[in-house]
């Protein structure tokens, strides 16, 4: 009688394990389901853009002066000759097991151009996300703290400018007076001419790469070329992030435990950044991450002025040439980074949030 107890706490406590245990394995296969079903959805959406825009890829392979015969035989060892489910399942196989076709513009595997073209995209964005975090998040809290005051009003017309300016004109003002002009920063290009070839292309990020092979020099002249494009895209990704953190602030400060701590004392600093911005943690993830996705997928119009060689400026020549193959390829990319950065979000979030693992 004297180990019944134990015996049913133990039993108790291996139960618990075991329902918790499968309450994570059911959560992970519901979060595994809901991304497949997202990216399918993708591929579904690409591979009838593919088939609806007014764009014949078999001409764009054999020209338009083809022989109808060679035009068929091209048609069909395209596949375009089969039933339209079909060449969807043929499609999501294909991406499956990484053939996203041949680029018309290249002569090489889409799969290929992207892996070489992505990473400088990856690059940029990743240090104008930085920007615009190490820089957007204390804006929008100082504005929150100072509302009313010319500081707030300054601060809310540069988050006006960077919903309203455009980014090409932006990018060729910054040229024209801090390259041409005042010759603070390198030019377009990701390195100089006399420096490309020089570092092998490791992680296809000029600063990561040169720094592995010790090449400092390189690394400057790299970080100079990346600064003012890197810069533009953190104005941007700035003014969104100080608005929503000084809407997110002012919802806060103005809760009853806010003035509860300011009633009993608490020091200023540690109501606004522990009491207040504490709680707001969690939602600027999500605003940081659709931003940071925003970046990698609207650059294009930065890659262009730059002439920076990554998937936005791919991107736009697939366009100009009709190489629909690499415009799929790439288009696929990038909403695949949208599902995945969505996806981290949702992680982090339940990781910050307690309540959302419930």
């Amino acid at each position: 009688m004297t180990f019944e107890p134990v015996e049913s706490a133990a039993e108790a406590r291996g139960d618990q394990l075991s329902d918790r245990v499968f309450g994570n394995l059911a959560a992970l296969a519901r979060f595994l389901l809901v991304t497949l079903g997202t990216f399918l959805g993708l591929l579904a959406i690409t591979f009838f853009i593919g088939r609806v825009v007014p764009i014949d890829p078999v001409l764009a392979v054999v020209g338009d002066r083809a022989s109808n015969e060679v035009y068929e035989a091209a048609r069909q060892a395209m596949g375009l000759d089969r039933p339209l489910a079909l060449q969807f399942i043929g499609y999501v196989g294909d991406v499956f097991t990484g053939n996203l076709g041949m680029s018309i513009s290249t002569g090489r595997p889409v799969a290929e151009d992207l892996a070489r073209v992505f990473p400088a995209t990856l690059e940029m964005a990743t240090i104008g996300i930085l920007i615009g975090v190490c820089l957007g998040v204390p804006m929008g809290v100082f504005a929150a703290t100072h509302q009313g005051t010319w500081i707030d009003q300054l601060i809310r017309v540069l988050g006006l400018l960077g919903y309203s300016v455009p980014a090409f004109w932006l990018g060729l003002v910054g040229l024209a007076v801090f390259y041409a002009g005042l010759g603070w920063v390198a030019g377009p290009g990701r390195v100089d001419i006399f420096y490309e070839g020089i570092v092998d292309p490791v992680t296809g990020l000029y600063l990561v790469d040169s720094l592995l092979a010790r090449e400092t020099e390189i690394f400057w002249n790299a970080l100079d070329h990346l600064l003012l494009p890197a810069s533009i895209l953190g104005f941007f990704s700035l003014a969104y992030i100080a608005r929503m953190t000084r809407s997110f602030m002012l919802d806060q400060l103005a809760q009853e435990y806010v003035t509860t701590a300011r009633v009993k004392g608490v020091p200023e600093r540690r109501v606004i950044w522990r009491h207040a911005f504490y709680p707001i943690r969690i939602q600027l993830i999500t605003v940081i991450g659709l931003s940071y996705a925003a970046l990698l997928e609207g650059s294009v119009m930065i890659e262009t002025v730059f002439s920076w060689p990554g998937i936005g400026n791919y991107l736009t020549s697939a366009l100009l040439t009709a190489d629909m193959n690499a415009v799929l390829g790439a288009t696929l990319v990038i909403g695949s980074v949208f599902i995945l950065i969505n996806k981290i979000s949702d992680v982090l979030y339940r990781i910050l949030d307690p309540r959302a693992r419930t």
